[in-house]
């Protein structure tokens, strides 16, 4: 009995091992079910035909990821042609915008869904507009939370600097930009990791204007720090990154080291950056206590 015990106590003793999440960004692009010339698509945009389909489910079979978050999604039926509803739960901003943010998860995994980031979408009522953000909390076996936020920010201020003379679409990312720096500065007064990600439309750098605003609320772990893309790289090398991993509060310390990673397709002709998409998947992993 006293044998029996002593490894009970051993046993209590031991640390629960951390949980291990693959955290995923991919901007899915046009991903929609409406036909070529439907009005609400652009011109150039071309309906993705059944075998472009079943490739996208394969590379996000392959992905093999616990949590995708999601851009320019037009619903749960599209993303439910490459995310199988048996084993995974869709989420989207409520909006009735044709790209929307939002996640894959896992069913596996206990996810709370939060109300849109609203006030990121500066022009709600444009045809095309700027996208809500779509926050979810993750909470881990051992009590860990986790919040993220799947953003598809302004395109057109890939690196010029904010200010009262830049333009229009700087002005509109710098609001963004604050806007978010609010979000994450409640996460931090909430105590809860966090992470923004997704299409940023934006390449960083350590003195860039975006992250700045962000860093003054929280700081921030940012894993494409220093690298460059793969993604359609070309015999120039690899591009900037423009979709990124921003990791707040105890989510910083959770980062495995040199995780990060970069699906490239093995498609190389030109119709593939509409038909799979002109975005790669990428991710990281966390260890969740």
């Amino acid at each position: 009995m006293r044998r029996i015990l002593i490894l009970l106590f051993l046993l209590l003793a031991v640390p629960a091992a951390a949980a291990e999440l693959k955290l995923a960004t991919w901007n899915i692009a046009w991903l929609t079910l409406k036909p070529t010339g439907h009005p609400g698509l652009p011109r150039n945009v071309e309906a993705r035909t059944p075998a472009d389909f079943q490739l996208l489910r394969a590379y996000a079979s392959r992905l093999a990821a616990d949590v995708v978050a999601l851009q320019e999604i037009d619903g749960e039926e599209a993303a439910a042609r490459i995310f199988d509803p048996a084993h995974w739960t869709i989420h989207l901003t409520d909006e009735a915008d044709i790209q929307r943010p939002g996640f894959a998860i896992r069913r596996t995994l206990r996810v709370t869904p939060q109300p849109d980031l609203r006030a990121l979408d500066l022009h709600p009522r444009a045809r095309f507009s700027l996208r809500r953000g779509a926050d979810i909390l993750v909470e881990a076996p051992g009590g860990a939370r986790l919040r993220l936020l799947s953003v598809h920010l302004d395109a057109g201020c890939r690196e010029d600097p904010f200010g009262g003379d830049s333009s229009r679409d700087c002005q509109q990312l710098e609001r963004q930009a604050r806007i978010l720096a609010q979000w994450a500065a409640a996460r931090a007064r909430e105590g809860v990791g966090f992470a923004i990600l997704g299409d940023f439309n934006r390449r960083m750098t350590d003195s860039d204007d975006f992250l700045t605003i962000l860093e003054e609320a929280a700081p921030l772990a940012r894993p494409t720090r220093g690298l460059s893309s793969p993604c359609w790289a070309d015999s120039r090398g690899g591009r900037p990154f423009v979709s990124h991993f921003l990791l707040g509060g105890e989510a910083r310390d959770w980062l495995v080291p040199d995780s990060l990673a970069v699906m490239v397709y093995a498609e190389r002709a030109r119709r593939y950056r509409q038909t799979l998409s002109d975005h790669c998947p990428m991710s990281i992993r966390l260890n969740l206590p």
